[in-house]
């Protein structure tokens, strides 16, 4: 699952949070740790990586980061409601500068016509900016989703960890 591609862009992500002293927090359902376990697969990570937590249960996503049970019956589980409020619980409980959330529908079954196999829902939660969300619906089996999960999470984070490019002059 942690291929070397993968474990570069985690390693980009390191740097990025290093150069500003930035820390990371994740809240994974569908991933279940894996985006915890990229970045700290990589040793020395320990700087950047504040904490995860694994909000598999419903029961989970309430408990561990705050996702209000009437939010998860009102929306479902795999909603951006729940992806958002994820993220946000995720940083207000660790000393994390960002923290992303994933939940989503990795296969084989599970899924329906408004929520397929495949539909992930992100949230990136910042200290210093609004919590945005956005969702993909990938291809493949389970095993590709979560990666593709992973992935598009690494990349959320070094979107918001990398300073805004400076126009030239």
């Amino acid at each position: 699952m942690i291929d070397d591609e993968i474990l570069h862009q985690a390693e980009t992500v390191l740097v990025a949070c290093r150069a500003t002293g930035a820390r990371i927090a994740t809240a994974e359902s569908c991933t279940g740790g894996l985006i915890a376990a990229t970045l700290t697969a990589i040793a020395g990570s320990s700087d950047v990586v504040d904490r995860g937590f694994v909000t598999y249960s419903n029961e989970a996503k309430t408990d561990l980061v705050g996702v209000p049970a009437a939010l998860i019956a009102r929306h479902g589980a795999v909603s951006e409601q729940v992806a958002r409020a994820m993220a946000e619980g995720a940083l207000a409980r660790s000393r994390a500068h960002y923290a992303v959330a994933v939940t989503g529908v990795a296969g084989p079954g599970g899924g329906s016509a408004e929520k397929p196999v495949g539909l992930v829902w992100f949230g990136l939660a910042s200290t210093t900016q609004d919590s945005v969300t956005s969702s993909c619906v990938f291809p493949g089996d389970r095993a590709d989703v979560r990666r593709a999960t992973v992935a598009r999470a690494l990349t959320l984070l070094l979107e918001a960890a990398r300073p805004p490019s400076k126009p030239p002059a």
